[in-house]
């Protein structure tokens, strides 16, 4: 696997996972830390949807056979 499919993995996976924190913040499943400002923010529910959506497309992108 070459270096930049291996690093577009990589940021691809962190997406996700970020996206997830940030989705679980501003559902308030995730009250983390408690000084946050985006717990119980509706907004950061979409936004971490949108980056976890294109962390998906990123580690698609990087596992597609060529």
């Amino acid at each position: 696997m070459p270096l930049t499919r291996k690093i577009l993995l990589i940021v691809g996976v962190l997406a996700i996972l970020v996206g997830l924190v940030w989705m679980g913040q501003g559902s308030g499943y995730f009250p983390y830390p408690k000084s946050s400002f985006m717990i119980d923010q509706r907004p950061w529910i979409w936004w971490g949807l949108l980056l976890a959506v294109a962390g998906g497309i990123a580690v698609t992108v990087s596992r597609r056979r060529r």
